[in-house]
């Protein structure tokens, strides 16, 4: 496989997140100093420098494309952004206007999350009003509708929202705090069902197949829910707290860091305790991880600027290796999985080939 540099740019802070929108035409990229740009996704070119949020940016979200949403702004570019002056605002990417603001209060928006948009096999029929973003700040947690008016509000969490992940079907969205996970239904804005777990979580992801509930915790464990089951599993053992979760879009391999080696673990089946993982071995922590989107490769980076390809079914696993002035701070795929952008500590973005 061929693997080699596209494009390079550099933001004027630390790259905070970044992401690729629906159609793959743009790469939208926050700095935390609070700016966020768009780039040309071919080109690197930079297509709109948008004003952000004062003090610094958080986070970003794209709204996921559905043709059967038949709304004025199913025929736009609709980013999401959060940041630290408490606002949630949108922004037309086909113009780089503002459509709207949203305040949620003092407290930093830290936790964006749109409802899927029915790309998978179990998906529900799809409505006008089926685009919801979640926006999380402290608390408080709130639904928006795309022109930033609000869908649904919820009672405050029993501590600060670490972290957001919608079941892909889009059904509900999980919310993570210390104590635990609740799982709030989209349709009614009522509880599903409530999850305890006696530490912080730190990550949230659900599996393809809407199975498996992931976190990733504060004592150096991962922790598994299969909700549709009332079945529970634990990961224990690593050598940090744990951040960086992926899955295969089959849902078989399971990416999870918290050291050194990305450990692998299969799902199949009754899942993956009491099996032994794959480990694939970094000369650093694992700081990030992200599966392409429709196959098994991955990519994992490490804290000394290095990051690698992996395919865990592959004898030889390793397919690729990238040396980087920083450390990577978050990876995406775009929806063809020809390209792979990089953010990094330093605010370098890179964006790379396959071939």
């Amino acid at each position: 496989m061929q693997f080699a540099k596209h494009w390079a740019a550099t933001l004027d802070d630390y790259a905070i997140d970044l992401a690729w929108s629906p159609d793959g035409s743009l790469l939208a990229a926050a700095s935390a100093a609070g700016g966020i740009t768009l780039y040309d996704g071919s080109t690197g070119k930079v297509k709109y420098m948008l004003p952000g949020h004062e003090n610094g940016a958080n986070c970003l979200a794209w709204m996921p494309s559905s043709g059967s949403q038949p709304s004025a702004l199913s025929s736009q570019l609709v980013l999401a952004t959060g940041g630290q002056d408490g606002c949630v605002r949108f922004w037309d990417a086909t113009t780089g206007k503002q459509t709207a603001e949203v305040k949620l209060g003092n407290a930093w928006v830290e936790h964006l999350a749109w409802r899927p948009a029915g790309e998978t096999p179990n998906a529900k029929v799809q409505t006008p009003n089926s685009s919801l973003l979640f926006a999380a700040a402290g608390r408080k947690l709130v639904a928006l509708k795309p022109d930033g008016t609000i869908a649904g509000t919820f009672p405050d969490a029993p501590k600060t929202i670490s972290a957001l992940a919608w079941k892909p079907d889009g059904d509900a969205c999980a919310v993570s705090y210390f104590g635990g996970v609740a799982l709030w239904d989209a349709a009614t804005v009522c509880l599903q069902k409530e999850f305890p777990y006696g530490n912080a979580i730190y990550a949230l992801t659900w599996s393809p197949d809407n199975r498996w509930l992931i976190a990733g915790c504060h004592d150096n464990a991962v922790h598994l829910w299969v909700p549709a089951e009332d079945l529970e599993l634990h990961m224990s053992g690593y050598e940090t707290r744990l951040k960086e979760l992926s899955f295969s879009p089959d849902s078989k391999w399971l990416a999870t860091g918290g050291g050194r080696d990305a450990c692998v673990w299969n799902c199949t089946g009754a899942g993956p305790e009491g099996r032994e993982p794959l480990l694939l071995p970094h000369n650093a922590r694992v700081c990030a991880l992200a599966f392409q989107h429709h196959s098994d490769l991955l990519a994992a980076g490490s804290a000394n600027g290095e990051f690698t390809l992996w395919s865990p079914s592959r004898k030889n696993p390793m397919v690729a290796e990238v040396r980087m002035p920083s450390a990577a701070t978050k990876f995406d795929w775009r929806a063809d999985d020809t390209l792979l952008a990089v953010g990094t500590e330093k605010g370098q973005v890179f964006v790379f080939k396959t071939g």
